[in-house]
C-alpha cells in the first residue's frame, strides 16, 4: 500500500492507499468543516475568498484565508522534501514520517480542539489544511500521481471523462486501463462519502474526538504495510 513504489506498484496498491486515506481525508473534511465552518481538505474555496476579501479591501481577512493556502502548501512542500530526505537512506520507509505527522496532529486536534473552537479556530483549519497538505502530496508521490485523496473536484471530471470513453474505445487493453481508473476514483469518492458520514454521525456525539477514528486508521495502515515488508524481506532472506 505504502511501501511499493514505481514497478513494484500495482492498482491493487493503489485502492488500498485510495480507500484508507480517502476515509481520513471525508472524516477531516466534515469534522473541520462542522467545528469552524471551514474548508480543511483543500483550497479552491479559500482562493476565492481570499480574493474576494482584497478587492473588499479587508486585508486582514484576506490575510487568513492565505494562510489557508499556505498551511496546505506547507504541509505539501513538508511532505515531499521529507521523503527526499529519507528515500535516501531507506525507501522503504519514506511513508512513515509524514504519516506519523499527520497522525499527530489529528491526536492534538481531538484532544484540544475543543477548547481552540472557542480561543483560536483559525489554529484548527490552520493544522489540518497542514495535514491534509502532507497526506495529498505523498499519496501522489508514492502513487506517481495517480492517487488523490483530499478533494473531489478533479476526480469526478476525470470519471466523467473515463466513462464517456468506455463508450468509443473497443480494444481490450485500452478499455481494461479505463476500467481500472474508474474503479479507482469510484473507491476514492466512495471512501470519502463514507468517511464524510461517519465524521457526521460520531461529531455530533464526541465532536472533534471523531479525528481519532482517522488517526487509529492511519495507525492501523503503517502497522499492517510494516508487517508486509517484515514478511517480505523474511521471505527473500529464506530463499537466498
Amino acid at each position: 500500500m505504502f511501501i511499493h513504489q514505481g514497478k513494484t506498484r500495482t492498482s491493487k496498491h493503489n485502492l488500498q492507499i485510495a480507500s484508507l486515506l480517502s476515509f481520513v481525508a471525508g472524516i477531516v473534511n466534515v469534522a473541520g468543516f462542522l467545528a469552524v465552518a471551514k474548508l480543511t481538505t483543500n483550497v479552491t474555496g479559500h482562493f476565492a475568498f481570499f480574493v474576494d476579501e482584497v478587492f473588499k479591501l479587508k486585508f486582514w481577512e484576506g490575510f487568513i484565508y492565505f494562510l489557508y493556502i499556505f498551511f496546505f502548501f506547507l504541509g505539501s512542500f513538508s511532505s515531499s522534501f521529507l521523503v527526499e530526505v529519507i528515500s535516501r537512506k531507506n525507501e522503504n520507509y519514506v511513508y512513515i514520517i509524514p504519516t506519523s505527522i499527520e497522525c499527530l496532529i489529528l491526536i492534538l486536534i481531538a484532544v484540544f480542539g475543543g477548547d481552540l473552537v472557542i480561543e483560536n479556530p483559525n489554529l484548527i483549519a490552520f493544522s489540518l489544511l497542514f495535514a491534509m497538505g502532507l497526506q495529498n502530496s505523498l499519496v501522489t508521490r508514492i502513487s506517481n500521481a495517480t492517487v488523490r485523496t483530499t478533494h473531489l473536484t478533479g476526480l469526478f471530471t476525470d470519471l466523467g471523462i473515463e466513462l464517456s470513453q468506455l463508450f468509443f474505445y473497443r480494444e481490450d487493453e485500452t478499455r481494461k486501463k479505463l476500467i481500472t481508473s474508474v474503479k479507482l476514483r469510484l473507491t476514492i469518492i466512495s471512501f470519502f462519502f463514507i468517511g464524510g458520514i461517519i465524521g457526521g454521525i460520531f461529531y455530533s456525539g464526541i465532536g472533534l474526538h471523531v479525528l481519532l477514528i482517522g488517526s487509529a486508521s492511519l495507525i492501523l495502515g503503517i502497522i499492517y504495510d510494516n508487517i508486509k515488508l517484515k514478511i517480505n524481506l523474511l521471505r527473500k532472506k529464506y530463499r537466498h
